[in-house]
């Protein structure tokens, strides 16, 4: 086995958050086999904190891979890693690696901006922090209204409530998800203004642009569309 890929904290099944244990054990593995762990950041990379979902979960990937948000939301992907395993590349290594649009100025410059701000003003992750918890108690709030008890997965920003009063840590409790009742909740919410994602297993960001009023419409929404659906 050469690599290993994983998603520090999965996005397209929900919400799952991985167990210490798992991943302590996955690096373990890793380094007792001489196997790269090559971690994808996608989704995570710079939305969880400034060191992505490694820093928040103490993870430590041999490789890492990123997308849009190194880009300032602009198409771009980038990887990262280990000096030895960079070393491997052209022109230090024998490995080619290059692409039509690598470096693009437009992407970069944006990019450059994104990150420079996010270097600038760590405090943001506190602020979605408090955003994303108050979403999150105010969906417990209207679920303990109604008298259901459906699973919310957070972490930080990320967020998705399943349709299942089981726990969901993995792909199989995902499923059981009930996603007819879910497609009704995401056309109510639609109908009220708020566009979420169309799928149960896709995650729910909060973003810097969300405002005090977004939050409480959506957590209203919420209340009603579920009081119409069950």
């Amino acid at each position: 086995v050469a690599a290993i890929i994983i998603e520090p904290v999965v996005g397209n099944m929900g919400v799952v958050i991985p167990t210490e244990e798992f991943l302590t054990g996955l690096r373990q593995i890793c380094d007792d086999e001489g196997i790269l762990l090559i971690v994808d950041e996608v989704m995570t990379g710079f939305r969880l904190s400034q060191g992505g979902a490694q820093q928040v979960l103490n993870l430590r990937a041999d490789l890492s891979t990123f997308g849009k948000v190194i880009g300032g939301g602009l198409p771009v992907g980038a990887f990262g890693g280990r000096k030895d395993v960079m070393e491997m590349l052209a022109p230090s290594g024998p490995v080619y690696q290059a692409g039509t649009l690598s470096g693009n100025p437009l992407a970069m410059s944006a990019g450059y901006a994104a990150l420079t701000y996010i270097k600038e003003n760590p405090e943001i992750y506190s602020f979605l922090e408090t955003k994303s918890e108050y979403l999150e108690r105010g969906f417990r709030e209207n679920l303990k209204s109604l008298g259901k008890n459906y699973t919310i997965n957070r972490v930080g920003s990320m967020m998705c409530m399943f349709f299942t009063e089981l726990p969901v840590a993995d792909f199989e409790s995902a499923l059981l998800s009930d996603t007819e009742l879910y497609a009704k909740y995401f056309h109510g919410m639609l109908e009220r203004g708020i566009y979420l994602p169309p799928a149960q297993f896709e995650a729910l960001f909060v973003s810097t642009a969300h405002t005090q009023e977004d939050l409480d419409r959506t957590i209203e929404a919420h209340y009603k569309t579920l009081k119409e659906i069950l």
